[in-house]
């Protein structure tokens, strides 16, 4: 009988990674504190380490950008509604 691998949140990965990363604690015993294999934890902390620079190289402006093109969306729906309302409004009134 084959078991299914485990499945961890990414805050879970998170928390066991920096802990890692912090060196207060071996990896076996990190290892033994959350029940994941020592290979795992040291993958994770890779990961984390390789992802890092990343997180500092992005500018605000790619998110701004991506942010503006939402409100730019959502007015456009927001206005298209509003025409949409003011004709029924206007085709459901008694008095034409």
């Amino acid at each position: 009988m084959t078991s299914s691998p485990k499945k961890y949140s990414s805050d879970f990965k998170a928390k066991v990674a920096l802990e890692a990363i912090k060196g207060q604690k071996t990896i076996n015993e990190i290892s033994s504190e959350y029940g994941v294999h020592s290979t795992q934890i040291t993958q994770w902390k890779k990961l984390v380490l390789d992802e890092l620079p990343d997180i500092f190289s992005r500018s605000g402006s790619e998110r701004a950008k991506s942010e503006e093109a939402l409100i730019a969306s959502l007015y456009q729906q927001i206005g298209q509604l509003k025409v949409e309302t003011d004709f029924l409004k206007k085709k459901s009134s008694p008095y034409r």
